[in-house]
């Protein structure tokens, strides 16, 4: 909106030319989120508790979480927002992957908020139907990859990996299930993570500014052609989103940190994650998301080994999945478990980073 208003602001005032820069937006990106999370967060969470939106708690899980029993959930609701008004201002909407990137937040935030909305209405923890809720997880993920894959470039379909300059191969259709998949993987990993105050968006605003620093790189020949990576024109826009999730994640853990007043819930979590995997689809970071999540890796990885070891050993492997819980089950308090994985996700951010120069 304010972006399609420059070149009239060059003719009336030269200095207007700095709303242009994409640092300049990125960043002004950042602080319309926070700004916006911290007059209006409180106000929402007054509406949400009046609503009686509050959170069921697992009776199975650490005995301390009982007493979060009934704090506002949908707290992602306000993050989605204030980051809708920031690409609204600050975004560039001709560019098609900004309009692919906001289709997919829009579109698995939706499901989340039906998620969290059965849960509430039903005063406990079952919300959608988990086929269901896959169902339409894989419908929207097949959606995007196939516009992705009938839009995109040359490089769509190659396949990069860290220490690799050029790709290791074009997957060609194959690329359309790896891709479906990551984006399914990457949204359920994220929900996972989400289970102690402050945990998720502390990662998130991690894995946020990492991806903004290779969407940047990406976007722009210079940089990306010195490191030995991919360059994609249209992706360096995606900074500006990248930052204002940022500034957005910052702006919620002020309510969210120990003892939160508000949780993101699944339409928090699920659009951010969903929204982590197309970028990283976009960029041709598909393999170095991996890394640069690993804490979120590491959380699904915990569900699976346990669901599977339970039902082939009818033993377990974990005190409770996902892994943050099992941590607090073994005497670590809950400020300790979320401040530990936060270096955790820090360490292997460094690490993602680190790779553009091996190449």
């Amino acid at each position: 909106m304010f972006y399609e208003l420059i070149e009239f602001l060059y003719g009336v005032f030269t200095p207007f030319r700095v709303f242009n820069y994409l640092t300049f937006r990125s960043a002004f990106a950042a602080l319309t989120t926070l700004l916006i999370c911290f007059f209006f967060g409180g106000k929402i969470i007054e509406i949400l508790q009046r609503l009686k939106v509050g959170q069921s708690v697992r009776e199975d899980g650490p005995s301390t979480h009982l007493a979060k029993s009934g704090t506002p959930t949908m707290g992602g609701i306000f993050i989605i927002l204030s980051v809708l008004t920031a690409i609204g201002l600050w975004g560039n909407w001709q560019n098609t992957a900004v309009l692919i990137t906001v289709g997919a937040f829009i579109a698995f935030g939706a499901i989340g908020f039906v998620d969290d909305y059965l849960k509430v209405t039903r005063h406990n923890s079952d919300g959608l139907p988990s086929w269901v809720k896959l169902v339409c997880q894989f419908a929207i993920a097949i959606s995007i990859v196939l516009i992705m894959y009938f839009t995109g470039g040359e490089n769509t379909t190659a396949l990069y990996i860290p220490f690799f300059k050029d790709p290791v191969l074009d997957m060609g259709w194959l690329w359309i299930p790896f891709a479906v998949l990551l984006i399914v993987g990457e949204s359920n990993a994220v929900n996972f993570s989400d289970g102690l105050d402050g945990l998720l968006a502390g990662l998130l605003i991690i894995v946020f500014l990492t991806l903004a620093v290779l969407t940047y790189i990406t976007g722009r020949v210079d940089f990306s052609e010195y490191l030995g990576i991919p360059y994609i024109p249209e992706a360096g826009e995606l900074t500006v989103f990248c930052l204002a999730a940022t500034g957005a994640c910052v702006g919620f853990l002020w309510f969210n940190a120990h003892p939160a007043e508000v949780f993101m819930g699944d339409v928090g979590s699920l659009s951010l994650g969903g929204v982590i995997a197309v970028v990283s689809l976009i960029t041709k970071k598909e393999i170095l998301i991996l890394v640069m999540g690993g804490v979120f890796v590491l959380e699904i990885a915990s569900v699976i080994i346990q669901v599977v070891s339970f039902k082939l050993r009818k033993k377990r492997v974990f005190k409770m999945a996902p892994l943050h819980h099992h941590y607090e089950l073994m005497g670590w308090s809950e400020n300790k478990t979320v401040i530990r994985f936060w270096i955790l996700g820090g360490l292997f951010a460094i690490i993602a980073l680190s790779t553009l120069k091996i190449q």
